[in-house]
């Protein structure tokens, strides 16, 4: 493993000797790897839902713009060749 040398204000320092003083870890280092984890879950969480907002989004605009205009899927071949400033 790769070794970090880190400063900690004194508040988090406090927090992560509370957590191994409360025996839910052993050392920082397994705090520190732990949050970490969790982070990336979390934003690995995140990137999925924006992807599926942005999906969604991409779906609504295509139906609005076909309601007023039914022959505009029929030109159209993909997102990037719409000459469109709301989607610029």
């Amino acid at each position: 493993m790769a070794r970090q040398s880190i400063t900690l204000t004194q508040p988090n320092d406090a927090w992560l000797k509370e957590q191994i003083d409360s025996q839910e870890y052993t050392n920082k280092s397994e705090v520190v790897n732990d949050l970490i984890r969790q982070a990336r879950k979390q934003q690995a969480q995140i990137d999925w839902i924006r992807a599926k907002i942005g999906s969604r989004r991409e779906q609504w605009l295509y139906r609005q713009i076909e309601r007023s205009d039914p022959g505009f899927g029929k030109e159209i071949h993909s997102w990037q060749n719409i000459d469109c400033p709301i989607l610029q």
